[in-house]
């Protein structure tokens, strides 16, 4: 039996396979793990998601497991040695976003008392289920992830654009864009 999943799927790559398969669209609430995703989507700008994905295990180590309070300590020595470290995109301004966001990321956490519950505001809470016949149908950013984005921004977040926000959406289970004929569609509705 062949199963389908969405057309954005390498099936050559078992590293993507797995990602779509286990991860991309469960919902995530975990404050530390948004936290993660949001770093993440932000070093991915301008790159494929598959490279990050590639390089994430070097990202968990070289920030501290995405450790908040200790990203929002960094300093310019620790700037340094991540910018020396070939295991992560060097891009001075990916890390420094991190860093800033990580503090950003703690004043939210102080206002609403989750980053989690903040986030999911947008979206009223629950996941938003769509029904993308197609992969061309999805779009790549949405009046939520505008919205998200335009607050986000207004806090002091960096790399945080709604084509950004709408993708960590969709990864974060925020929104249900698989596209109707892959299996993960009805697993993540039922």
């Amino acid at each position: 039996m062949t199963i389908t999943r969405c057309a954005w799927v390498n099936l050559n790559d078992p590293l993507y396979t797995k990602y779509h398969d286990e991860e991309w669209g469960v919902p995530l609430r975990d404050d530390n793990a948004l936290f993660e995703r949001i770093c993440l989507e932000g070093a991915q700008a301008g790159l494929s998601w598959i490279t990050i994905l590639r390089k994430r295990e070097n990202y968990r180590a070289a920030f501290d497991y995405f450790d908040p309070q200790k990203v929002a300590r960094y300093d310019e020595a620790k700037v340094a040695e991540l910018l020396n470290n070939p295991g992560i995109i060097r891009n001075k301004l990916k890390i420094n976003a991190a860093i800033n966001n990580a503090q950003r990321f703690l004043a939210v956490q102080e206002e609403f008392g989750s980053f989690g519950d903040y986030l999911w505001a947008f979206v009223d809470g629950r996941t938003v289920y769509n029904t993308w016949r197609t992969h061309a149908d999805i779009p790549t950013e949405t009046d939520e992830s505008r919205r998200m984005s335009k607050d986000l921004s207004k806090r002091g977040f960096k790399f945080v654009g709604p084509t950004i926000c709408y993708a960590m959406m969709q990864a974060t289970g925020m929104v249900n864009d698989h596209t109707v004929d892959c299996f993960r569609h009805s697993e993540l509705a039922g």
